[in-house]
């Protein structure tokens, strides 16, 4: 895989044309997402160099203000004091997670669960509540828009969760970008007591199947500190990093 050609190709087809329940706003060295409540919102996209950035900055500041929203940065990301200049007007980073991305026909595709746990697509409100429990129970806070969004758009969301017996124990989704060569993995977190069984790797290959099938070359995610060492052995790439910058209005 040519990597810096495949962040480009991910820059132009994904930033930059960002498939959005709400309305994509453009303009100078900026791609913008305005969304329903519900909905993501924020800058999925941006080059700065050779404009004003901190009067780009304040712009969207001003047209984002009374609700929070984030500026989704990544590390080649230009002018290079970007980050800075976010935090000087106000916006908090959050966590830097790793950009990853991998040939889907590179990746090991068999589904292997432990004894006892079986995969239960999620399509309809009781499975998008387990989604939801398990989301909330291993990454805090509340995972509710979640279960909205895979109901409400089955063409292009698809998610899973694990199951033993009636205990979720994992679940993920995968988001399609129709008219890109990738598709999106989002989630797959394991509860504690469940963790190094090979979990996390079969809904990776599961969901890596489904874009597969749906005609993705790439499936892209981004992997925290934790994940990354196996999505490594897995066939992964890390081709840049990424940080939430959030202002709450």
């Amino acid at each position: 895989m040519d990597e810096t050609a495949v962040l480009a190709e991910f820059d132009r087809q994904v930033r930059q044309q960002p498939q959005a329940d709400g309305v994509v706003e453009r303009e100078p060295g900026i791609v913008r997402v305005v969304s329903a409540p519900d909905g993501w919102t924020g800058i999925s996209w941006a080059d700065l160099d050779g404009l004003d950035a901190d009067a780009v900055i304040a712009a969207q500041v001003a047209r984002f203000a009374g609700q929070a929203w984030e500026w989704k940065y990544y590390s080649h990301d230009r002018p290079a004091d970007l980050p800075a200049r976010l935090v000087a007007a106000g916006f908090e980073a959050g966590p830097v997670e790793g950009l990853l991305v991998a040939e889907i026909a590179e990746l090991p595709l068999d589904v292997e669960l432990p004894d006892g746990v079986r995969l239960v697509p999620v399509v309809d409100a009781a499975s998008a509540e387990l989604l939801v429990r398990v989301h909330d129970e291993v990454f805090g806070g509340d995972h509710s828009r979640i279960g909205v969004e895979v109901l409400r758009r089955p063409d292009t969301v698809r998610a899973v969760v694990a199951m033993h017996g009636e205990r979720a124990v994992c679940g993920g989704r995968v988001e399609f970008h129709p008219g890109t060569g990738f598709a999106s993995i989002w989630g797959g977190g394991t509860v504690r007591e469940w963790r190094g069984r090979g979990i996390f790797r079969a809904l990776v290959a599961y969901r890596a199947g489904l874009a597969h099938a749906a005609g993705y070359r790439y499936l892209q995610l981004d992997a925290s500190a934790d994940s990354r060492p196996i999505l490594r052995r897995l066939g992964f790439a890390q081709l840049a990093t990424t940080t939430p910058y959030v202002l709450t209005g």
